[in-house]
């Protein structure tokens, strides 16, 4: 007996990044595993790249976030050509020294040594040959990296890749999946491709700013996902007739009271896919069961189906309701005609701590040069 019980004495070490975790902890754990090998590796982070917008934006990183030099942050690739080199070579970059870019403007550049970094080796992250990120290793030490630590580096480093590589993974499955279910039924909302992109965006532009200026704590990694999964808040509406969902005219008391399980139904929808594909694994999947549920509930308690008031209702489907709220307002339907966005920018005031949250409502009224790159990049195609 005691033979058998020494077969299992050792522990693998990795065991942690197999349980349902955010991304961002497994990365600390592994950064935790990694230092007892290479303990001049201070900082690890995750930049994804946006091709539709050509935006590279953080993702996730190692540190605590007060001692995260870069979060809350995106810019164009194109403005930074020492990481668009990176691409263009399709090979990791190790610089040594710092120092050699301490003439360089950008705002990525200046964050990092205000934090004392002194060398890096960044990655670049493919999916099937497609660019994806980068994967940074920061050092506080100059030439801290010699060719056989950089061989055991690249190791952990494809590790990494493919822990991102399979939660996106996992994300674009969950989001197809809910796609194909609402296509595959008679629902045939008037929402367009452009829509989707604008409602995504703005919710972006609202969780961004409610975490860097408005102290809501709320993290890279789960403002991604608040893009991502924005879109899918209407999925419930599958289950709903076509004489209630396309009806021109207003719905009477019990064609309202159908209408009103649609977040419901969504929710469901949404824990069958998850189920089905074996999805429900990966962190922060809540975020899309939260925005199907919660996006029509109301601050002051008269929304549905729970009737939750103020911080009740989860973050992300406040976020989600101003995001289409607004964008419903702004375009074009058959039986309306855009709003003007001061015009949309009065009615969502108005409904401010009523029905809509109103840092939520600021966090997008405030950001109009913001709105307007956005409505430029994804107009509807008809208006082009």
């Amino acid at each position: 007996m005691q033979q058998q019980k020494d077969l299992f004495t050792h522990q693998d070490t990795l065991a942690n990044l197999h349980e349902n975790i955010p991304l961002t902890e497994k990365l600390r754990f592994l950064h935790q595993i990694i230092r007892q090998d290479f303990p001049f590796l201070d900082r690890f982070a995750i930049a994804l790249f946006d091709e539709k917008t050509q935006i590279l934006k953080t993702y996730t990183h190692s540190t605590e976030e007060n001692d995260s030099p870069v979060t809350m942050y995106e810019a164009p690739l194109s403005s930074a050509p020492s990481l668009h080199a990176i691409i263009e070579h399709r090979r990791p970059r190790l610089v040594q020294d710092l120092n050699i870019f301490s003439q360089g403007t950008h705002e990525h550049t200046r964050r990092i040594a205000a934090k004392g970094y002194k060398s890096s080796y960044t990655m670049p992250l493919y999916q099937s040959r497609t660019f994806i990120g980068f994967l940074f290793f920061n050092s506080l030490q100059e030439h801290p990296f010699t060719p056989q630590s950089l061989r055991q580096i690249d190791i952990y480093g494809h590790l990494i890749a493919l822990m991102v590589i399979n939660e996106l993974t996992a994300i674009r499955t969950l989001i197809a999946a809910v796609r194909a279910a609402r296509s595959m039924t008679h629902y045939r909302d008037l929402e367009t491709g452009s829509h989707i992109d604008r409602t995504a965006h703005y919710a972006r532009l609202i969780a961004h700013e409610l975490a860097s200026k408005y102290n809501y704590d709320i993290t890279d990694e789960q403002i991604e996902h608040i893009f991502l999964f924005s879109p899918m808040h209407d999925v419930g509406k599958i289950g709903i007739p076509d004489n209630i969902l396309r009806k021109p005219g207003r719905l009477d008391d019990s064609e309202f009271d159908v209408m009103k399980t649609h977040p419901g139904k969504g929710r469901e929808i949404v824990d069958a896919v998850l189920k089905d594909f074996s999805l429900g694994t990966f962190g922060h999947v809540d975020i899309l069961r939260n925005i199907a549920e919660y996006h029509h509930e109301a601050i002051d308690g008269s929304g549905y189906p729970k009737g939750l008031k103020g911080d009740e209702i989860p973050i992300e489907a406040r976020i989600s309701a101003v995001a289409d709220v607004f964008d419903a307002l702004t375009s074009r339907r058959v039986y309306k005609a855009a709003w003007t966005n001061d015009e949309a920018f009065a009615v969502l005031q108005k409904m401010s701590n009523a029905k809509l949250d109103r840092d939520c409502v600021n966090a997008l009224i405030n950001n109009l040069d913001k709105i307007l790159v956005i409505q430029r990049q994804f107009r509807d195609e008809d208006l082009i």
